[in-house]
């Protein structure tokens, strides 16, 4: 999926999924972002990743664990934002999603595009409900959610928001 917006100044992307080549890909990516982007995406810092985390982050089955970069489309090894559902064993009906967009490209869509996609990719297997946690403070973060979902619900528990967004069957 190739994504355009309305800003000529914003370069080109393209959706994909997630591929185990994208390892490193995915450490130059993390390296791009501010500490502060890190901080709300993980919620502690996150100086690295460890092998075993980038092959769980890389080495998807797209059914329990689905996971989508957005790429330069003239460069597509630099990826500029990454978003992924994780599946609950305990509760299959519900999935994690997690969406962190490189800070230059914050607040043009690519988060939205992102959630979109997740959202269709879940609906079509089953998912019933995203859940997340994020920090209060991180308000293009609920937005998002809230765009995913007119349902939400939020609790919050030891400084962090958990979300609840009920998903629309497609």
């Amino acid at each position: 999926m190739t994504l355009r917006t309305s800003d000529s100044a914003v370069p080109e992307l393209v959706l994909r999924r997630i591929e185990p080549e994208d390892k490193d890909a995915l450490v130059a990516g993390l390296g791009r972002l501010s500490d502060r982007s890190v901080y709300q995406r993980f919620l502690s810092p996150k100086p690295r990743l460890t092998s075993s985390e980038l092959k769980y982050l890389t080495e998807v089955d797209f059914d329990d664990h689905y996971a989508l970069v957005a790429v330069l489309a003239r460069a597509p090894s630099v990826i500029v934002g990454v978003g992924r559902w994780v599946r609950d064993a305990s509760a299959p009906s519900n999935a994690e999603i997690a969406i962190v967009i490189a800070d230059d490209l914050q607040g043009l869509g690519v988060g939205t595009a992102l959630g979109t996609a997740l959202t269709d990719a879940a609906t079509a297997r089953g998912i019933e409900n995203f859940t997340a946690s994020m920090l209060p403070e991180n308000l293009a973060a609920h937005r998002l959610f809230r765009k995913i979902s007119s349902q939400m619900r939020v609790t919050h528990a030891h400084g962090v928001d958990e979300m609840v967004a009920p998903l629309l069957a497609a």
